[in-house]
Order: structure tokens, then sequence, then C-alpha cells
């Protein structure tokens, strides 16, 4: 009975080291995923807003906001 406990304990070892090694990939993909968002993110910031770009930038939304739209809410009463 000792000896399946042993092994059981080895089994454990073995699966916690599997756990370790797969959260510290996961934990490098996760990072480079978001370095690269971040990059980006800066990418569109400096090279579509940057230098007073940000002045001539049409909103294709700007005005047609349906949340304080007057028609919609007005007060009764």
């Amino acid at each position: 009975m000792t000896s399946f406990f042993l092994f059981l304990s080895k089994v454990f070892k073995w699966s916690f080291g599997f756990y370790d090694a797969f959260g510290n990939v996961l934990n490098w993909i996760l990072f480079i995923v978001c370095c690269v968002m971040f990059t980006y993110w800066c990418y569109v910031l400096v090279s579509t807003l940057g230098n007073n770009k940000d002045k001539d930038y049409y909103s294709p939304t700007e005005g047609k906001n349906p949340y304080y739209d007057p028609k919609i809410y007005k007060k009764e009463g």
C-alpha cells in the first residue's frame, strides 16, 4: 500500500510540474500578445492622431448619439 502512495506522490509531483511549465508558456504567449497590442495602439496614436492630425479627424457618429435625443427623452408633466 505504501508503494501505491509513493507512486501517487510521484504522479502529483509530475502533474504540478506540468502545470507550472504550461502556465509559464501561457504567460509568455499572453505577454507577447499584449506587447503586440500595445505596440499597435502606440502606432495608431502616433500615425493617425499625431502632429495635430486629430483636428482633421471626422467622427461618423458625432451628433447622432441617441442617448440624449430630446425626441426620446422629453420631460412630461
